[in-house]
C-alpha cells in the first residue's frame, strides 16, 4: 500500500503547474510589447524627420528665348575675300523667385537651365549677374527687355527672397530650339538637395 502512495502532495501534475507557467511568462509578452511601441515610434520619427519641407523654394517667373544665327564678313578689313563662317546660338532669358524657408544662410553656388532635344539633355551654366549686363551692351537691340539680374553667387538669409533675371546659351540652331521637347532648371544651393524648377508659363521668343 506504502507504494501506491507515493504521490506527495508537493508534486502536482501539468494543469496544476499552468498557473506557474502563465505567470513566467507574463514580463515576456509585456516586454515585447514595449519593445514593439518604442520601435513604432523610432520609426515613425524617423519618417517624419525625412519629411521635413526643403531648405528653398522656387519659381520660375518668366522664360523668353533670342535665337541668333550669325555669318561672318566675306571680306576682310582690306577687301580681300575670306571664308564665311556662319553660327547657330539661342540665349535664354529666365526670371526666377528663390526663397530661403530654413532656419539657416543658404549659398547660391549656379543656375542650369536644362534643355532636352531628341539627343539628350543640353545644359547651360547661368551667366553672372556682369555678363549678364553686358549682353546688352553686345546686343543692344535687346535692351528694352533688361530686367534686374540675379545674383548667381548670392547668400539668402532665413526668410528672405531673392528675385532675379539671368540669362543662358545654347549652341543650336532656332529649329532645334523649336523642336525641344522640354525646359526645366537646376538650382544648387551649397550643401542642400539640388532644387529642380520648371517654367509655369509658356515660352516666348524675342
Amino acid at each position: 500500500m506504502s507504494l501506491l502512495r507515493q504521490d506527495s502532495p508537493d508534486q502536482l501534475d501539468d494543469a496544476a503547474r499552468g498557473e506557474s507557467f502563465t505567470r513566467g511568462t507574463s514580463p515576456i509578452v509585456l516586454a515585447s510589447i514595449v519593445a514593439a511601441i518604442v520601435v513604432t515610434i523610432v520609426i515613425a520619427a524617423y519618417v517624419k524627420a525625412g519629411q521635413k519641407p526643403p531648405a528653398a523654394t522656387g519659381q520660375v517667373l518668366q522664360v523668353w528665348a533670342h535665337p541668333m544665327h550669325t555669318t561672318t564678313p566675306a571680306f576682310d578689313a582690306n577687301g580681300v575675300p575670306i571664308p564665311q563662317d556662319t553660327s547657330d546660338q539661342v540665349l535664354v532669358f529666365t526670371r526666377v523667385r528663390l526663397t530661403n524657408q530654413s532656419k539657416i544662410p543658404l549659398f547660391l553656388i549656379h543656375v542650369l537651365a536644362n534643355a532636352t532635344l531628341a539627343d539628350g539633355v543640353h545644359s547651360s551654366y547661368a551667366a553672372s549677374a556682369s555678363d549678364y549686363d553686358r549682353i546688352f551692351v553686345a546686343y543692344p537691340d535687346l535692351a528694352q527687355w533688361r530686367a534686374t539680374p540675379l545674383n548667381t553667387e548670392a547668400m539668402l538669409q532665413p526668410g528672405q527672397t531673392l528675385e532675379g533675371t539671368f540669362v543662358t546659351s545654347f549652341t543650336m540652331s532656332k529649329a532645334d530650339w523649336e523642336a525641344r521637347k522640354g525646359l526645366d532648371f537646376t538650382v544648387a544651393f551649397r550643401y542642400q538637395p539640388l532644387l529642380n524648377l520648371s517654367p509655369a508659363a509658356p515660352v516666348t521668343e524675342r
